[in-house]
C-alpha cells in the first residue's frame, strides 16, 4: 500500500481533525503478512487528500489485477473499510466492500 503523505495528503493544516500520524501508525500494525505500507511525496491528485493506493499482491497482478486508487480516506470507517478488503485479498480477489466503493478515485494520467 501506498500512502501519500506530502504537500497536502498528510497534512493538519489541510485536515486538522484527522490524526495523520495515528492513521498511518495503524495502517502498519494491522495491514498484515505479505503487505507492507510506504510513504510517498505527492501523487497528483491533491484534490482527494488523503490518497492511497492498495496494490495487488504478486500473484493477482499476474492474473492481471492494478492497483486501487483510493481518496479523502480521512476517517476511521473507511480506514477499517480499507484494511478488511485488503485482509480479504484486496486488488483482483475480493470484491470491493459497497461504502469503500465511494472512495475509489481515478488515477492520475487514466482519466
Amino acid at each position: 500500500m501506498t500512502v501519500c503523505r506530502d504537500c497536502c495528503c498528510g497534512n493538519a493544516l489541510k485536515h486538522p481533525s484527522t490524526d495523520h500520524d495515528a492513521q498511518l501508525d495503524r495502517l502498519r500494525a494491522e495491514i498484515g503478512d505479505g503487505h507492507r505500507v510506504r510513504t510517498s511525496v505527492c501523487l497528483d491528485v491533491c484534490e482527494q487528500a488523503n490518497v492511497m493506493v492498495v496494490h495487488p499482491t504478486a500473484t493477482a497482478r499476474r492474473s492481471g489485477a492494478r492497483p486501487v486508487w483510493f481518496g479523502l480516506v480521512l476517517d476511521d470507517a473507511i480506514l477499517t473499510d480499507l484494511l478488511g478488503w485488503v485482509h480479504a485479498g484486496g486488488p483482483g480477489q475480493a470484491e470491493i466492500p459497497a461504502p469503500l466503493e465511494l472512495s475509489v478515485i481515478t488515477a492520475p494520467g487514466r482519466q
